[in-house]
């Protein structure tokens, strides 16, 4: 229960962190740069500890490639807690849950349930309160790209999530520890050569920012998987899913005054659904 409840905390800091570096106006490129930097040195750490660096050049190639996903997925994180907010941004981050289930029908053949169909209307209901949620915000005038970063998230983040199912499916023993360090890896060569591309000047307090961030990134999926060993998956993923979005919501509102439209609370309440349908 121990590695639930911290799992749980170490994702709701993520968007925590990416909202305070929001209300400081923090590059979002140098936040990326110092946490993928911090991430790589942690899966090096625990390669070393596993005493494991056999990786495959065909596993190092889906490495690279999720590298990509894992990169856009996260700066779309950044954009999307800015224009719809920590809660709603959460949301849709938990939602991605159904794009790997999805592939895995199509690529792998497995067989949905009934209200695995449901959970997956459910979600573009979600989508749809979304955008209403965000049209109804007065304070700002809508554009394509607020809602698209929402879907930009949901894609990137299940994308990235699937390609550790083919890690499983096609790389069976391989060392995950050195799997993680390609992601983690490239992703900070990416973000690091996007900064020095665009010209990005150094800030000493959000690269820090981003190296803090990195550290409840890694531990986030090591404290899930430790759950998972004691726990069964159907009631450790909507456990962990459904308390992000119920804790970050609390603490955005807490912390940053967030408030929800009708709309929104809408839209967490069908995705907390869709979670649980998806779930079971």
């Amino acid at each position: 229960m121990l590695s639930l409840i911290l799992s749980v905390l170490c994702s709701v800091s993520i968007a925590l962190i990416l909202k305070y570096n929001d209300t400081k106006s923090g590059n979002a490129l140098l936040l990326l740069t110092g946490n993928y930097f911090a991430a790589t040195l942690t899966t090096l750490a625990l390669s070393f500890s596993e005493m494991n660096f056999d990786i495959p050049l065909p596993m190092l190639a889906l490495g690279a490639g999720l590298a990509v996903f894992f990169v856009g997925s996260f700066f779309a994180f950044t954009k999307a807690v800015n224009v719809a907010g920590t809660a709603l941004a959460t949301v849709s981050s938990r939602l991605s849950v159904f794009l790997p289930a999805l592939l895995s029908i199509i690529i792998y053949r497995e067989q949905p349930k009934i209200l695995h169909l449901a959970a997956y209307a459910l979600v573009g209901l979600t989508m749809i309160l979304f955008y209403k949620s965000l049209k109804g915000d007065s304070s700002k005038k809508l554009s394509f790209a607020d809602f698209f970063y929402l879907i930009a998230l949901l894609i990137g983040i299940g994308i990235a999530d699937f390609g550790m199912k083919i890690f499983e499916e096609e790389f069976a023993g391989a060392g995950k520890s050195m799997f993680l360090f390609s992601i983690f890896g490239f992703s900070f060569l990416y973000t690091a050569a996007i900064s020095l591309f665009k010209k990005v000047k150094p800030e000493r307090t959000v690269l820090i920012r981003g190296m803090v961030l990195g550290i409840p990134n890694i531990f986030s999926s090591f404290f899930l998987i430790g759950a998972l060993e004691t726990i069964p998956g159907y009631l450790t993923f909507p456990f962990v899913n459904i308390g992000v979005i119920v804790a970050t919501g609390f603490f955005a509102r807490i912390l940053f005054k967030e408030k929800l439209n009708t709309y929104g609370v809408l839209s967490i309440l069908t995705g907390i659904i869709a979670i649980i349908l998806m779930s079971i």
